[in-house]
């Protein structure tokens, strides 16, 4: 178990001016420690109930200091345990109720064998084992082996899994109690990858750069169009549904 991090210049830290902000002021407060943040990611965390500002009459988001340190909280989170918000949402709601709640692991940066551990806040591709996703996922061999065999879940090239397979078994896992079966999941998995393939489309100029930071906006673009697309999706099903059940 891992306890809250602390680390970070505290960006967000409520002072005795903790006048409203912008969501752009935010932005820039968030920068100094995340560089890859966008208006689109924090927009992002707000839908997902991480974060609630303030709105004026006309609809104008107002953060105060101690929105803005929990979004600092939950970017940490994100970038050194590789939690998903799902988690961080539970875990700090937990906190603000007075309690004394461990951060659970998640599958953040591993040693790599040679007894070294990656620097501190260095962007590190999160691996786990088979054991630990079946433990972290709460699933059998047989279920993900049956996973692996539509492609919903795929180990990577070394063997492991990338934190957010944990993700992705359990929401497998979830829709199979409905009685969704791994073969009515293919199409799904299908849309994902044209869409993935759609934002690869977009970014390979920018990978292709000589620009190291022009690299570096590529894949803070690909992030944040991952997001845009993961909303879009979920608007046409909501959208969808409304129509055909009403």
């Amino acid at each position: 178990m891992l306890r809250t991090p602390t680390g970070g210049a505290g960006v967000g830290t409520a002072t005795g001016d903790d006048r409203p902000m912008s969501i752009g002021t935010v932005l820039l407060r968030l920068r100094e420690e995340f560089p890859e943040v966008t208006i689109s990611k924090i927009r992002f965390l707000e839908a997902e109930g991480l974060v609630e500002p303030q709105r004026t009459p006309s609809g104008y988001r107002k953060f105060r200091g101690a929105d803005v340190e929990r979004l600092a909280q939950v970017l940490r989170m994100q970038r050194d345990h590789y939690l998903p918000l799902k988690v961080i949402r539970e875990h700090l709601d937990a906190l603000a109720r007075g309690e004394q709640a461990a951060l659970p692991s998640g599958g953040g940066p591993r040693d790599p064998g040679d007894g070294t551990l990656p620097e501190p806040g260095r962007p590190t591709a999160a691996r786990i084992g088979r054991a630990e996703l079946l433990a972290a996922a709460e699933v059998t061999e047989s279920e993900l082996d049956e996973w692996e065999s539509y492609g919903l879940v795929t180990p990577t090239a070394e063997g492991g899994y990338d934190a957010e397979a944990v993700t992705v078994a359990k929401l497998v896992a979830d829709l199979g109690r409905f009685g969704l079966e791994p073969r009515h999941l293919r199409a799904m998995r299908a849309a994902a990858d044209r869409e993935v393939g759609l934002i690869e489309q977009v970014v390979a100029p920018l990978r292709r750069h000589r620009n190291p930071q022009t690299r570096a906006h590529a894949e803070a673009t690909a992030k944040e169009l991952a997001e845009l697309s993961v909303r879009l999706h979920s608007a046409f099903v909501q959208s969808a549904l409304h129509i055909r059940l009403h």
